[in-house]
């Protein structure tokens, strides 16, 4: 079967065999062959790359090798039922982001409710209407597109992003860059969300007066500096709901390297400005960056005229008011 043979490929191969960048991948799980054959024909009309799975394990074991764009769900299947294999999905970070649409003939309110609850984005009840699966397909596809182009865009500008569920703390979805970062700074992966980012998080949700925006939170590694911003609730609010959390890196080498470029200073007075704006006096300054203290006030005179100001508070002020422009989460 293709499904069989796709699922055995490597990853890299496997993504360009299944051309990602002209159609869609729809994971089809129902036990009865004749859903599933109409389905296929009908999915495979329409321009849909195809994969089918006959019970929940061969459902857990493609979605988490192929990552489909969406997954079509028969609730109803002799041994892992869809609802469990739905709650598996959405509980695994790997496969959390992926919209389920569920297929049942069950219509009562009761069952319907459960396919949402358990993690679906929709349901479409038995028998089939294939037209109509194709149109609650397009609808979610489309917001699950956006999803994905706005976490590629977060990595591409140096933010990374993660969604931890604040009832159990399991760290639900996170970009490539997110799990780099989680890993160089506190050593763990999804679905582990460090404690100390779970206990900020918990504190927010459960202040009586929810803050707008609430302090960030901080961690430092050398000269490198992680900050955490909540960025919105996702979900419903059961438990404290799910929350977006949008994470940047910032080293003192990049903030310097701002504000040379920004107001025309060599590497040195850049690097002296630097060190005023976060508060040190000429001595400490020397001692960072292994020049007397006349010798970082020689620069930072220098620096003055460059910036047509009179006082390090002046230029400080200055510089502090840029650098938040360009990197709005830096903190003093």
């Amino acid at each position: 079967m293709k499904a069989d043979l796709l699922t055995t490929l490597p990853r890299p191969l496997l993504d360009r065999t299944l051309d990602r960048a002209n159609s869609d991948v729809v994971l089809i799980v129902d036990d009865v062959p004749d859903n599933l054959a109409m389905l296929h024909d009908a999915l495979d009309e329409s321009g849909y790359t195809v994969l089918v799975a006959t019970h929940g394990e061969a459902a857990l074991q493609r979605a988490a090798q192929v990552l489909p764009d969406i997954i079509l769900l028969d609730a109803m299947m002799p041994g892992l039922d869809g609802f469990e294999v739905a709650r598996r999905l959405k509980a695994t970070a790997q496969t959390a982001h992926i919209p389920i649409v569920f297929m049942t003939g069950l219509t009562d309110t009761e069952y319907l409710v459960a396919a949402l609850e358990c993690g679906g984005v929709d349901y479409v009840t038995k028998p089939i209407k294939p037209k109509e699966v194709l149109a609650r397909m397009a609808v979610h596809l489309q917001g699950a597109r956006e999803k994905r182009q706005a976490r590629s865009a977060l990595d591409a500008f140096g933010y990374a992003s993660i969604t931890v569920r604040v009832s159990d703390g399991r760290l639900m979805w996170q970009t490539p860059l997110a799990r780099e970062l989680l890993l160089r700074y506190y050593g763990t992966d999804a679905p582990t969300t460090p404690i100390p980012v779970l206990a900020w998080l918990r504190r927010h949700v459960q202040a009586k007066e929810v803050l707008a925006e609430p302090p960030r939170l901080s961690i430092e590694l050398g000269s490198q500096r992680l900050t955490f911003r909540l960025h919105q609730q996702i979900g419903d609010s059961d438990g404290g709901g799910d929350w977006l959390i949008i994470m940047q890196e910032v080293s003192d080498a990049s903030v310097i390297e701002s504000i040379a470029l920004s107001f025309k200073l060599t590497p040195r007075e850049a690097e002296v400005l630097y060190w005023v704006v976060k508060g040190k006096i000429n001595r400490d300054i020397g001692d960072i960056v292994g020049s007397s203290p006349m010798t970082v006030k020689k620069h930072l005179e220098r620096v003055f005229v460059k910036l047509g100001v009179e006082t390090r508070t002046a230029a400080a002020a200055m510089v502090l008011s840029r650098i938040r422009q360009l990197q709005p989460q830096f903190e003093q």
